[in-house]
């Protein structure tokens, strides 16, 4: 599968912050536009996302609730496991953006995507994952509270307060706008994509300019990264399985299972990335560079998947139902193309 070409932006602005790092007045300048920029982009994820929808997805709790459960408690579980690990094939501080990367929410745009290629429940991966975003930016924060503390590197009660002034205030600020904006966000949704991408390479220049200042980089070797590698194409592959068969034995249907499988398993880069800059400061970097492979990881493995789910048999084709299977069968297509034209370059 080739690879996002959003992954090559983020790389190159991870070698422009080793090649030219921001120091003094300009890492000030640097770290004011990112806290910016972050707040910019929750503003217009509180923007977007339909109080209407969130409320009609709400009716199916019993989906919201196993996909909750998959991010923000199945997740970190497997990530406390890799404990065990340290310093075999990981060293602390990638244990550390290890256990972040699965207390992080689910993603919006690609599980949408993935889904309506699949022919799942493409309503309720909307709702999924922006239920999980919005969740995710209380919980993530807790989360890390607990199972980090201190280690985070300078974590600690302020970080709550700044998570909730820098991310959640820009959200419900958003929501609360959204009757007079909304409009506009929609008219103009290609270019405020740009805005969201380019918010999230300045975070991640910022991010990794003090790694480069404080030297924490001479701590990761190239066999390092290939156990942490390994270790998250294992947590990947059993966090898929898990989604499929647990939703199967929890008696949902197939689409459900599809947005299930989907949304739970995967991890948002958009909002891992800024609460990583809050939470860890100038250890940022390690902490969001196994979230920005296992992001990579996610998008080839979760492709392949939607790919061999679509050629699955249609219900209309096993029962035989009569001349509205083809109708069906075209919208559901045409649905799909839509969503993946739109929906596959997300965090």
């Amino acid at each position: 599968m080739p690879i996002d070409p959003y992954i090559l932006l983020l790389l190159g602005t991870v070698g422009l912050a080793a090649l030219l790092p921001a120091r003094g007045t300009g890492a000030d300048v640097a770290s004011g536009a990112s806290s910016a920029a972050i707040a910019l982009l929750f503003f217009l994820y509180g923007a977007r996302l339909s109080t209407r929808e969130a409320m009609d997805g709400i009716k199916h709790w019993r989906l919201h609730v196993t996909v909750l459960a998959c991010t923000f408690l199945v997740f970190p579980l497997l990530g406390t496991a890799t404990r065990g690990l340290v310093p075999v094939l990981l060293t602390q501080p990638l244990y550390q953006g290890l256990l972040f990367l699965t207390l992080v929410p689910s993603t919006i745009q690609s599980s949408i995507a993935f889904t309506s290629m699949a022919r799942g429940n493409v309503p309720a991966a909307i709702c999924a994952g922006s239920f999980s975003s919005l969740v995710g930016i209380v919980i993530t924060p807790l989360l890390a509270a607990a199972l980090l503390g201190s280690s985070a590197g300078g974590f600690s009660a302020d970080s709550l307060v700044q998570i909730v002034l820098q991310l959640l205030v820009p959200f419900v600020a958003g929501q609360l706008l959204r009757r007079w904006i909304g409009s506009f966000i929609a008219r103009h949704k290609k270019v405020l994509g740009l805005v969201d991408r380019g918010s999230i390479l300045l975070v991640v220049y910022t991010a990794f300019s003090e790694g480069m200042v404080q030297g924490i980089w001479h701590q990761v070797s190239p066999m390092r990264l290939a156990g942490l590698l390994v270790v998250e194409a294992v947590l990947l592959a059993v966090m898929l399985a898990l989604t499929w068969y647990g939703a199967k034995a929890l008696r949902f249907d197939r689409e459900d299972r599809i947005a299930i499988q989907f949304a739970g398993s995967k991890k948002s880069l958009a909002s891992g990335l800024p609460m990583a800059s809050v939470l860890f400061g100038a250890h940022a970097s390690l902490a969001v560079l196994p979230l920005m492979l296992f992001h990579q990881m996610q998008l080839m493995v979760c492709a392949v998947i939607a790919k061999r789910r679509s050629h699955d048999p249609r219900p209309q084709e096993r029962t035989g139902e009569g001349p509205g299977a083809e109708v069906t069968s075209a919208a559901s297509a045409s649905a799909s193309r839509t969503a993946v034209g739109t929906g596959t370059r997300s965090g």
